[in-house]
């Protein structure tokens, strides 16, 4: 794994995303794979391990979390700025449309072929950026993965992640922040005291006096908070999404409901559906029961 990094750009300049590059950069199967509203590539490393020894794993931090730029004008985050940054890296990584049904059909069939072909793993935040982009005309993406979300969110679970998105709390030491991330997150599920560690580790940045905060910007609720009046309809975007999609869910999710998880399943693409028991928001896809899922699907010719 290595570390690169390019530039993108909003109307008040140009910003640098950064992402973590796994296995052969050579490989024409590139999967891309973008996190939650506050999290970062590093999510992704069990993951990208499993896979990079058949696939070149691509994970961006998205703009304002993790080692990318934090943005001075806290209004341009956004799904838009989201979009370009993440149509930016798709061409960088050197994708190719699917132009048609019957374009992804030809994919599919062809799928070991030496044209660069884009599979996306989405969590949260991350998958509906994928179901956006996936939903466009002559969308590149060959595979997508959702996971833990939908085309419809309910503004309960919205509102439950405004009340800690943004709140920048301080750590006198690595250990305190783990376990207020032990204490907080539980809805991410049975994870080993490595996977803790990995988290708070990955998520954590050290200020020059010695404490601890999220390496996120707060800023990044701004925008964020202006969405909370309404539950979120994105069922048109997915009627129009043409490549397999697989949806992974904690069966505990207050984000995915079962009720949107199972019609997904009969509109649009006609996703398949794996639940996992005992996780609520979001699977980590760092258990080795999830990372069989999603690698089997990715790999697969059906």
């Amino acid at each position: 794994m290595h570390i690169d990094a390019y530039s993108s750009l909003t109307a008040h300049g140009f910003h640098r995303v950064a992402y973590t590059d796994w296995g052969d950069r050579a490989n024409p199967h590139v999967v891309i794979c973008v996190h939650g509203l506050t999290r970062n590539a590093r999510d992704f490393d069990f993951l990208a391990e499993a896979l990079s020894g058949d696939c070149r794993v691509v994970c961006p931090d998205v703009v304002g979390r993790g080692a990318s730029d934090w943005l001075q004008h806290k209004k341009d985050y956004g799904y838009p700025l989201y979009l370009t940054d993440m149509a930016a890296l798709i061409a960088r990584v050197g994708a190719k449309p699917v132009r048609s049904r019957w374009g992804a059909l030809w994919q599919r069939l062809h799928g070991r072929s030496g044209e660069p072909r884009i599979d996306w793993v989405g969590t949260s935040m991350g998958a509906l950026i994928g179901m956006m982009l996936a939903s466009q005309p002559q969308s590149p993406i060959r595979r997508l993965v959702i996971n833990d979300a939908g085309p419809f969110v309910p503004r309960a679970a919205l509102q439950r992640i405004a009340a800690y998105v943004g709140k920048d709390p301080r750590f006198g030491a690595l250990d305190e922040l783990e376990q207020y991330l032990r204490k907080f997150c539980t809805s991410f599920g049975p994870l080993t005291d490595a996977q803790w560690r990995h988290l708070a580790t990955h998520s954590s940045r050290q200020g020059k006096d010695g404490s601890y905060d999220f390496s996120y910007d707060p800023g990044i609720a701004e925008p964020f908070r202006g969405s909370l009046l309404y539950d979120v309809d994105l069922w048109p975007l997915w009627d129009k999404i043409y490549c397999p999609v697989l949806i992974v869910r904690g069966a505990e999710s207050d984000l995915l409901l079962p009720r949107t998880a199972q019609e997904m399943l009969t509109r649009g693409p006609r996703a398949r559906l794996v639940e996992f028991a005992g996780v609520g928001h979001a699977p980590m896809l760092m258990a080795q029961d999830q990372i069989d899922v999603v690698r089997a699907f990715l790999l697969s010719d059906g």
